[in-house]
């Protein structure tokens, strides 16, 4: 599983421009349930997408498609980490670790 964090690299006007092409590619990853949970940084200088069944090349390239990365409005650091234990409703995804 990864947790994809981007920083904002433009001013927060620059980004609300493409904002509606970012919804977009969101859209699309999360209809092939690649991502789990998406959302602005408290305060607003990012944001946070979790994603899972998908490799650390996948997340890479899934963050370079991203409209803001494409725009230069933003980076991402990408974690990858093992979600041994999760919700109920993450149960599809959770994961063991390896032998």
């Amino acid at each position: 599983m990864f947790v994809m964090e981007l920083t904002y690299t433009a001013p927060v006007e620059a980004v609300d421009e493409r904002m509606a092409a970012h919804i977009a590619w969101l859209d699309g990853y999360y209809a092939s349930k690649t991502f789990l949970a998406s959302g602005r940084k408290v305060p607003r200088e990012g944001g946070v997408i979790l994603a899972a069944g998908i490799s650390r090349a996948e997340a890479e390239r899934i963050a370079a498609e991203d409209p803001f990365t494409v725009a230069g409005v933003c980076t991402y650091r990408i974690t990858e980490f093992i979600a041994t234990k999760t919700s109920a409703a993450l149960d599809p995804v959770r994961e063991t670790l390896p032998s």
